[in-house]
């Protein structure tokens, strides 16, 4: 049993297909359900179209460079899902997956099922991470979250302030202000990159150096990598970086992480200029690395000459608090990330933080495998390019799991 229709489960259900497994997908919306339904009308991927590369099924139209919108991605795995012939089951809501003495019971609003194996594929964006913090906001002034967020024309006119600095958090700072709303956009640790490097796309800069594919157990903290924020990147047709400097140049106000609420007033840390520093001494040793590469590899003469991004530019001093009950601040928008929504898994295998204890994403229950996450198997594997390779790997080993059962 396959959970969820997106990418992941899609990716799965094609390598459990060319193994012979006998399996079932099931979907609580349609195929690609959480990109009908949870994403803003502009939202493009942040990956170039060469890099949508799922088992059997490469991008063969005329732009590789561009990126997808999201009519385009449901297009796209829509796509996949009759060309793998995928045994989708769609409409089928997932109400609890609980353990049996041959493998686990799977009950569904259309009915019940048994399974040797489960394999979680819903995601890790289900539920808004939303800190405690916001309680304490005044109810004069609009929340809303990321995943609810389509356009700007639902917020109200006057000022926002967007709570998040990652991709998401400054594509929405980007286009909000450029509504007419005066922005300021709260700014914690973050991942500054240039969306264009010597004249290639980070991305391909990612795959050849082989930094997408390093695996989860070559790496020091596992844990922390896979909390760090994605990239500030947005899929643009100019392919333009948009980081935190992009922002300033429009006019977006820059204050530090959020700290408190308190009697109405958003107090804010003093830690942005170290924030920014630091994301920047980040960036340059990712290009060097970069650099380093493309130089012993033969690469200086096909691509363009190295540069570096101006450093980022903070105001002497920030605003360190802001009266939320003045008036001025309409709206608040929370892109402070996701969590995964396990609240039907009856299996005992989550820690003290709700995640599912796992390693590389075998699970730590016998028959149970995660896909999708960040950083499950390699750096890559959130992302549609590297659905595959983790697949396929947690494939052979549930085939092997079988053949001992």
């Amino acid at each position: 049993m396959v959970i969820g229709a997106g990418h992941a489960g899609l990716a799965m259900s094609r390598c459990l297909a060319e193994r012979s497994v006998d399996h079932v997908v099931l979907e609580r919306g349609e195929v690609a359900n959480s990109w009908r339904t949870e994403r803003w009308d502009s939202l493009r991927l942040l990956t170039p179209n060469w890099q949508s590369r799922l088992p059997g099924y490469d991008y063969d139209g005329g732009e590789p460079d561009g990126y997808r919108t999201m009519p385009e991605v449901i297009d796209f795995l829509d796509r996949y899902a009759r060309v793998i012939s995928a045994p989708v089951q769609t409409g089928t809501t997932v109400k609890s997956v609980s353990t049996t003495d041959q493998g686990f019971a799977v009950a569904t609003d259309k009915g019940a099922w048994n399974c040797r194996t489960v394999v979680l594929a819903s995601g890790a964006c289900n539920v808004p991470r939303v800190p405690s913090l916001a309680a304490m906001v005044p109810p004069s002034v609009a929340t809303v979250t990321a995943k609810d967020y389509r356009n700007s024309g639902q917020l109200d006119e006057g000022a926002v302030m967007v709570v998040g600095a990652s991709a998401t958090g400054t594509q929405l700072a980007d286009e909000i202000h450029r509504s007419g709303r005066p922005v300021t956009l709260v700014v914690g640790e973050h991942v500054r990159a240039p969306r264009v490097y010597r004249g290639k796309d980070i991305e391909w800069w990612m795959d050849v150096t082989g930094l997408n594919d390093q695996r989860y157990d070559r790496v020091d903290d596992i844990e922390r990598a896979r909390r760090l924020p994605s990239f500030q990147l947005a899929g643009s047709p100019e392919r333009r970086t948009l980081d935190l400097n992009a922002l300033t140049e429009i006019g977006v106000k820059l204050v530090g992480r959020i700290a408190a609420i308190s009697d109405g007033k958003a107090q804010f840390s003093g830690s942005l200029h170290n924030s920014c520093a630091m994301a920047d001494l980040k960036m340059n040793r990712l290009l060097n690395t970069f650099d380093q590469w493309s130089s012993e590899n033969g690469f200086d003469g096909q691509v363009e000459a190295p540069h570096r991004l101006d450093p980022t530019q903070v105001e002497a001093k920030p605003p360190l608090h802001i009266d939320l009950s003045s008036g001025r601040i309409k709206t608040i928008l929370w892109a402070t990330g996701y969590r995964p929504d396990y609240s039907w898994l009856h299996v005992a295998v989550l820690d003290r933080k709700g995640n599912i204890r796992h390693d590389g994403g075998i699970v730590a229950h016998a028959g149970l495998y995660l896909m999708g996450m960040q950083f499950l198997r390699r750096r890559k594997s959130a992302l549609i390019d590297g659905a595959g390779d983790d697949a396929r790997d947690l494939s052979d080993h549930l085939v092997a799991f079988l053949r001992r059962k």
